[in-house]
């Protein structure tokens, strides 16, 4: 009986181990935010950079990893990609539409762009579900 006891003691001390090092963790962790360099004020965050944007520095949006190269609402994009502004600045696609190459498609049913743009189906063939002769 006594090693029974024994190993019953023994699960509780670890347990109880492993319970007060989680919280002392989790205490450590929030420590370590508060004593980040810009601090709860945020006064190192307030410095003034100048704010470029494409609407007064339209070569920003052709800087390396900019989302596009043109300038729509103060913001980079591809006109030639972006949904919300396919072609020309401001033109949506439909929901079920994409926009390829500056044109508004349904990738589930042009032939030209089935699936995805520049998807183009064999001759004879048709594009259903954006797949190619599907069934």
């Amino acid at each position: 009986m006594k090693p029974v006891a024994i190993f019953f003691a023994l699960i509780i001390t670890m347990s109880l181990v492993t319970g007060l090092s989680a919280a002392l963790a989790e205490e450590d962790e929030d420590a370590l935010y508060e004593t980040s360099l810009r601090g709860a004020s945020g006064f190192l965050a307030r410095t003034s950079r100048p704010v470029l944007t494409c609407n007064k520095y339209p070569r920003v949006c052709r800087a390396a990893r900019s989302p596009g190269p043109d300038c729509c609402k103060k913001k980079c994009v591809n006109v030639l990609t972006d949904r919300l502004n396919c072609g020309i600045c401001g033109k949506r696609c439909k929901y079920s539409e994409i926009c390829c190459k500056g044109e508004c498609v349904n990738p589930s049913s042009n032939k030209k762009h089935c699936g995805g743009c520049s998807n183009r189906c064999q001759k004879g063939s048709y594009c259903a579900y954006g797949m190619c002769s599907y069934a």
